[in-house]
């Protein structure tokens, strides 16, 4: 049974789903950061100075404040797009990596083409030179 239970806890799967848990939970401190200190300030600037967060209207006796939800939803967008640019460059550096370690390390059909390219060109030299 421990040794079942060993397997599974220490698979490769469930330890790369842990460190991503822990590191999403960093990150997302990061982007929160970022949305609630640079971004939400500027939409206030940009808006007139107006905190959606306040905003509320009263329908009878009660107060709807609907600026939380504003607020929330355009927190949403701004965490998911700095997500996408995040993510979006992590990808493209990985694209990079995998194509510098494509051009430097040639396939064994690449290097059978090229001997038979070497070959075919020493050849048409031999028998030009007759």
């Amino acid at each position: 049974m421990f040794k079942a239970f060993k397997e599974f806890a220490f698979r490769g799967n469930v330890i790369d789903l842990a460190v991503g848990v822990i590191l999403g939970a960093a990150f997302s401190g990061i982007i929160k950061s970022l949305v609630d200190s640079v971004f939400m300030p500027l939409i206030g600037i940009i808006i007139g100075g107006i905190d959606v967060k306040g905003l509320s209207v009263m329908v009878g006796n009660a107060e709807l404040q609907y600026g939380q939800f504003l607020q929330a939803s355009i927190e949403f967008l701004l965490i998911a797009f700095a997500l996408f640019i995040f993510v979006k460059g992590i990808t493209s550096f990985r694209k990079k990596e995998e194509i510098i370690e494509e051009e430097a390390v040639p396939t064994t059909e690449e290097k059978l083409l090229t001997e038979i390219r070497d070959a075919l060109i020493h050849q048409n030299e031999s028998s030009t030179k007759n």
